[in-house]
């Protein structure tokens, strides 16, 4: 993985996650992000060790290929295969500190799900999260901002951005809602659907799909 060093990313996207499979409701998602935000790049971060899950079922090198075929049909998708490369837990703070070594003079985005928001404060190293990047947290259209803010710590609600007019350039620890448009499919679904025998390519970007069948993965 390699940006053009006379052309630096003003802003870079990031999604991290198993992506097992990598799917249409984490990349539908991340496309509609990256244009709202402005981003550039995004990079697709596959976690080797999750430290919230067990274990994976595709092994490292599987998932790394389906996000590359991924990356390959869409021209500001990027692989970043760093955890893949640790022997230890796959830490959100190490590998921001990572990027921004990388792109000092880039501001990042860390895309997530308002699941993650709510635990924010039980990931490791947190606060220093929110040193390094701006956390973009895409919720369902229509959730009443109100019951958002009443959900959170006062240290998490105090940094809320609701509108991209309000966001400040260049400062890390902003918190912008973004509302998208969901796809109801995860990856859990999408195994047991191969599993049972049904179908899921809706679920799939062709590529992907047919890597599945070829390699036989969640049979």
């Amino acid at each position: 993985m390699s940006i053009t060093k006379q052309n630096p990313p003003k802003i870079i996207a990031v999604l991290g996650g198993t992506f097992d499979p990598i799917h249409l409701g984490h990349t539908l998602p991340a496309q509609e992000t990256v244009k709202w935000i402005g981003a550039e790049k995004l990079f697709l971060i596959p976690a080797h060790i999750p430290p919230h899950k067990l274990g994976t079922h595709a092994n490292a090198k599987q998932r790394a290929e389906m996000v590359s075929l991924v990356c390959d049909n869409n021209d500001n998708f990027m692989l970043d295969s760093r955890e893949l490369n640790r022997h230890t837990p796959s830490f959100t703070v190490d590998t921001l500190n990572e990027i921004k070594a990388d792109h000092p003079n880039t501001s990042l985005y860390f895309i997530m799900g308002m699941d993650s928001l709510l635990t924010f404060t039980t990931w490791h190293c947190w606060q220093e999260i929110l040193t390094l990047c701006n956390l973009v947290v895409n919720i369902r259209p229509g959730y009443s901002h109100l019951e958002l803010e009443d959900t959170l710590t006062p240290e998490l609600k105090a940094r809320l951005i609701f509108n991209l007019t309000d966001l400040q350039p260049q400062k890390s620890g902003q918190i912008v809602i973004h509302e998208s448009k969901p796809v109801n499919i995860s990856s859990t679904e999408i195994r047991a659907r191969i599993k049972s025998g049904l179908d899921c390519s809706q679920y799939l970007e062709k590529p992907v799909f047919d890597f599945i069948k070829q390699h036989k993965l969640y049979n």
